[in-house]
């Protein structure tokens, strides 16, 4: 089963061999191609990468906050989850309130300039602490806008109300498994110049045949090294908590990339996750006593037998 890498790896191979070099929002520079896609068949073991540890402990928490409807960092940091920590920080730090050191391009020096990194990792440290001490500051600071959470479960309507667009979709795929429009989005273009961060992964639908149920995702960006890891993990168990609920055995995530890129400054780490070993894939757990999606909590969810090389790190490009 260790064939659950192999599409992984072979696309970071083609970015590295035959991509296009960009610069791009960030100022780290990257190397892409558009349009890719990779599939994984759920049958065959849970596709997290095993040719390096990918903490399986925050995609659940991520996952488990979109599915709340939640956009306020405050609960990742509770489950110490600091996936989003940057994008809520530069909120803060470019706000009229913060007088603290100069934090312009903190993501970049910090790479760069080993004294600004440790002012940087303490004003960071102090914001997070702040975000769950401090109600008022969190409702402030801590809320990064109608990113996924909000638009999957309340896609603010015309006219005032919500769509859940989480239980309609479990509902369609329950009453009307053969509709052609199970579809979620995240994508709302009045919203992107409000958002943090314009959401990435933006489309996904469903599709039940032979009492299966598959999901494929349409992401607009990928950040194959640190992001597609994490998505591919994370919607591979959307599927088989939405299949749980509908009484679906799990099927095929299909992973359908747009501008799928390496930051320049992973290269190194890149080629060295591919000269790593490849594990037989383990599998998932889910509580068999929960059955709904809302249901669930971290201790519900669990991998076994995860086998990995181990853990590469890369900077984050903000």
């Amino acid at each position: 089963m260790a064939i659950q890498d192999q599409a992984y790896l072979d696309l970071l191979k083609k970015i590295m061999e035959e991509g296009h070099d960009k610069d791009d929002r960030t100022g780290t520079g990257t190397r892409s191609l558009f349009g890719a896609q990779m599939r994984f068949d759920l049958s065959q073991g849970f596709p997290i990468l095993t040719s390096k540890k990918v903490p399986f402990g925050l995609i659940k928490s991520e996952l488990l906050w979109f599915l709340r409807g939640d956009t306020n960092i405050r609960f990742l940091l509770e489950h110490k989850n600091h996936i989003w920590d940057e994008w809520a920080f530069k909120n803060w730090v470019t706000s009229p309130e913060y007088q603290g050191p100069d934090m312009t391009d903190f993501g970049l020096r910090s790479q760069k300039d080993p004294e600004f990194k440790q002012i940087y990792d303490e004003e960071m440290a102090a914001f997070c602490q702040r975000i769950l001490d401090d109600d008022d500051f969190a409702h402030k600071y801590g809320n990064l806008g109608d990113v996924y959470g909000a638009q999957w479960r309340h896609w603010g309507k015309r006219g005032g109300g919500f769509i859940d667009q989480i239980a309609d979709v479990i509902e369609q795929i329950k009453t009307n498994p053969n509709s052609r429009r199970l579809i979620v989005t995240a994508w709302n273009p009045e919203d992107v110049p409000m958002s943090a961060l314009p959401p990435c992964h933006v489309l996904f639908q469903f599709y039940v045949a032979d009492g299966k149920l598959s999901l494929q995702l349409y992401q607009r960006s990928g950040d194959m090294f640190l992001g597609v890891p994490f998505n591919i993990a994370s919607y591979s168990l959307l599927l088989s908590l939405i299949a749980r609920e509908t009484g679906l055995e799990v099927g095929e995530f299909v992973h359908t990339l747009g501008d799928a890129h390496i930051y320049k400054n992973h290269f190194d780490q890149v080629k060295k996750q591919l000269a790593a070993p490849v594990y037989d894939a383990p599998k998932l757990w889910l509580n068999p006593d929960k059955t709904k999606v809302s249901e669930f909590e971290m201790s519900d969810i669990k991998l076994e037998g995860y086998q990995h090389a181990p853990a590469i790190k890369a900077p984050v490009a903000v």
